[in-house]
C-alpha cells in the first residue's frame, strides 16, 4: 500500500486494532454470518435490488460481512477497506466460505489508481464518509467507478444525530463540515470494553454537502430517504423499539438516525470525472 496522508494513517492504525475485537464481538456475530446470515439490512437491500450477475465495488468494506452477504445473493464482488488487517480477515472469510469475492487494501481515494475498473453497483454503508475529508473527490471517484447506466446505492448514518456526543445527549459538534475532529477514542462501538485507546480523525458532512458532491460528479439521484431509527445500537442511549430497530431513548420516532440514497450514473454521461 502507498504512503498515506496523516489523518489515513493514524484512521488505519485505529481500525487495524479495533477489527479482531470486532471479528469476536457478538456485534458482528460470526457464528450465525458463517451459518448463512445475510448482514444487510431492508434498507440497503430496498435500494440494491436483485444484484445477481452484478459487479459491485463495495467500499470501505471493514472485513467484509457485507460484501459476502452480496456474493451469497449472486454478485461478483470487490471489497476496499484502508485497514490491512480487516482486508486480510475478509480474504480468508471470502476463502474460508467459497464465495466469489476479491478484497483490496486502499484508501477509497486511490480507487481510481488501483482498480482502474467499472462496475453495475458501487456500494456503501454506515459510519464510512466520517473518515474522509473531500465529498466532492469521494464523489468523482463514485461515479468513475461506475459503468453508463450503474448506480450507487449509500446507507450512512444522519449527520443530524452525528451533531451529538456518543451518548445522544448533547449536541457537541456542528452540523457542518468545520474541518477535521481529532479525538482519542475509548474501546469501539462493536465492544466498549475492549481495552483501546487510540487517535481517531473525522469529518462531519452535511446531506447539502453529500448531494451535491453526488450532482457534480455527474450522478442523477433517484432515491432520497430518511430513517427514523438506525439498524445498529452503536450509540448509548438508544432503545430498540422493534427488532433491528434502535431509536433515540426519549425522541423515538421524532429524529433521522440514518439516510439513505440511490443516484444513477446516466447512459450519456456528460460529467467530469
Amino acid at each position: 500500500m502507498t504512503n498515506q496522508p496523516d489523518y489515513a494513517s493514524v484512521n488505519k492504525t485505529l481500525w487495524d486494532a479495533k477489527t479482531p475485537w470486532h471479528v469476536q464481538s457478538a456485534f458482528y456475530d460470526m457464528a450465525a454470518f458463517r451459518a448463512g446470515k445475510n448482514t444487510l439490512n431492508d434498507i440497503e437491500l430496498a435500494l440494491l435490488g436483485d444484484v445477481r450477475g452484478k459487479s459491485v465495488l463495495h467500499l470501505q468494506c471493514h472485513f467484509g460481512q457485507d460484501s459476502l452477504s452480496l456474493a451469497r445473493m449472486g454478485a461478483k464482488v470487490t471489497g476496499v477497506d484502508l485497514s490491512e488487517t480487516a482486508i486480510a480477515t475478509a480474504s480468508q472469510l471470502a476463502q474460508e466460505l467459497n464465495l466469489d469475492a476479491r478484497f483490496v487494501c486502499a484508501n477509497v481515494y486511490d480507487v481510481p489508481r488501483v482498480l482502474n475498473e467499472q462496475y453495475d453497483i458501487v456500494f456503501s454503508s454506515y459510519g464510512t464518509i466520517v473518515w474522509l475529508p473531500d465529498m466532492d473527490e469521494w464523489a468523482r471517484m463514485i461515479t468513475g467507478a461506475l459503468k453508463p447506466g450503474g448506480f450507487f446505492v449509500f446507507a450512512e448514518t444522519h449527520p443530524f444525530v452525528l451533531m451529538y456526543d456518543d451518548n445522544l445527549e448533547k449536541v457537541t459538534y456542528s452540523y457542518f463540515n468545520e474541518g477535521e475532529i481529532t479525538e482519542t477514542e475509548q474501546g469501539t462501538y462493536a465492544d466498549r470494553n475492549a481495552p483501546l485507546s487510540l487517535e481517531s480523525r473525522t469529518w462531519n458532512h452535511s446531506l447539502g454537502e453529500v448531494l451535491n458532491a453526488l450532482i457534480k460528479a455527474g450522478l442523477t439521484l433517484t432515491e432520497f430517504h430518511e430513517h427514523d431509527y438506525c439498524p445498529y445500537p452503536c450509540f448509548g442511549n438508544i432503545t430498540e423499539t422493534a427488532p433491528g430497530r434502535f431509536q433515540m431513548t426519549g425522541n423515538e420516532g421524532k429524529v433521522p438516525l440514518i439516510y439513505s440514497l440511490k443516484a444513477l450514473k446516466p447512459w450519456v454521461f456528460q460529467g467530469c470525472v
